[in-house]
């Protein structure tokens, strides 16, 4: 062994506070941050300084035709589309795969169309350009279904009851 000290020198790299607010980060360890593995094996991801962009926004170039993991049958357009064809069988818009009857479960519908929603908000600005125009149209498509589902469920119990039913004549 030798009687060498060895100095280590910690750089805390978090972005943001305890309490969530943005870390001010010194000059000079904003240009010693290395790109997150993760990140960097995904897709190009471009310098805050650069675009002005919040952190683990990532940026794809216009002529990215293809999906990352396109192949991969585990990933994410496939995903949200499992879970919108869970919400179109509750809607009746698909049979079920199972008893293969087509039957209206609004509350349940409701339910996978927020699991969606809540996925678009938390993966904001984190999809390719295909998966997000996928999840907003299968978001979009879903929510019409229910809303006319909706609609007709309640204009079918408005009018379900006349005054003869309530006098009893």
């Amino acid at each position: 062994m030798s009687d060498e000290q060895i100095n280590f020198k910690v750089t805390d790299r978090r972005l943001f506070n305890a309490d969530g607010t943005p870390r001010e980060i010194p000059e000079d360890e904003k240009t010693q941050a290395p790109a997150p593995v993760a990140q960097a094996a995904e897709a190009p991801v471009q310098k805050q300084e650069e675009t002005g962009a919040e952190p683990r926004q990532q940026h794809f170039d216009a002529g990215e035709s293809e999906m990352p993991d396109a192949e991969d049958p585990a990933n994410f357009a496939n995903f949200i589309m499992s879970i919108a064809s869970n919400a179109a069988s509750a809607l009746g818009m698909m049979e079920h795969p199972v008893t293969h009857k087509r039957e209206v479960d609004l509350e349940l519908g409701k339910h996978w169309i927020d699991v969606l929603g809540m996925l678009q908000r938390k993966t904001q600005g984190n999809l390719h350009p295909q998966e997000h125009q996928i999840l907003d149209s299968l978001l979009a498509d879903l929510r019409m279904q229910f809303v006319s589902l909706k609609s007709a469920s309640e204009e079918k119990s408005k009018s379900a009851f006349t005054g003869r039913d309530i006098v009893g004549g």
